[in-house]
């Protein structure tokens, strides 16, 4: 069971180069909350390759599970 989402993606080639930094980051800023569930998906055209990283979460409990 989950109780939020949060969504990072990214179609330049630069910007999907750091989306893993900026997943780090915002892990780091949410350290009270506990992921339960993760999917990652790629699609692409002819002319975009999108990457999108998706985080299920919720509060972490009082011991820590």
């Amino acid at each position: 069971m989950f109780t939020g989402v949060k969504l990072f993606s990214a179609t330049k080639a630069k910007e999907r180069d750091e989306l893993g930094d900026q997943v780090t980051r915002w892990l780091r800023a949410n350290g009270d909350l506990e992921i339960v569930d993760r999917t990652v998906i790629q699609s692409s055209d002819n002319e975009f390759h999108c990457l999108t990283i998706v985080l299920f979460y919720r509060p972490k409990t009082a011991g820590g599970s």
